[in-house]
């Protein structure tokens, strides 16, 4: 009698950390090209470009509005990331579907709220039987192998 495997369909931390580091860097070199256009549009404007501490606040709320607008974007058209597709994965729904916009907001949130705490929000993903992170939680999606 030969044993076979059972493959676990939902995606476990390893995979799910190393797509969430290619989707960070996607986007932060997403911010840092429009933030080189507008810097290089304000220096033909100005002669002198000085931030100040409210015009570094608008920076970091535009940092946080592209970083959100990615991944809500990505998950409530296709389910997946551009990291997410590298590595395999898909984010479901209930239904088994990709979640829509609402759902990917509240998600998104919920991955701001997995990170702050030194990233103790991806912690349940080592117990919970079917590997959900704060943000699934919150947001009732799973994380699966694309097959």
């Amino acid at each position: 009698m030969t044993a076979t495997a059972v493959r676990v369909p939902y995606a476990g931390i390893a995979t799910r950390a190393v797509a969430l580091a290619i989707d960070a860097a996607i986007a932060q070199a997403i911010f840092f090209a429009g933030g080189a256009v507008v810097t290089l549009i304000a220096s033909l404007v100005a002669d002198n470009i000085d931030l100040s501490t409210i015009e570094a606040v608008l920076a970091a709320i535009a940092w946080a509005v592209v970083v959100g607008f990615y991944f809500v974007f990505f998950w409530s058209t296709v389910g997946q990331t551009p990291g997410m597709r590298t590595m395999g994965l898909r984010v479901i729904d209930a239904r088994g579907v990709h979640p829509g916009f609402v759902r990917s907001c509240v998600r998104v949130v919920g991955l701001a709220l997995a990170i702050i705490p030194l990233g103790a929000g991806f912690l349940p993903v080592l117990v919970d039987d079917r590997r959900r992170a704060l943000q699934d939680f919150l947001a009732s999606t799973a994380v699966i192998y694309d097959t």
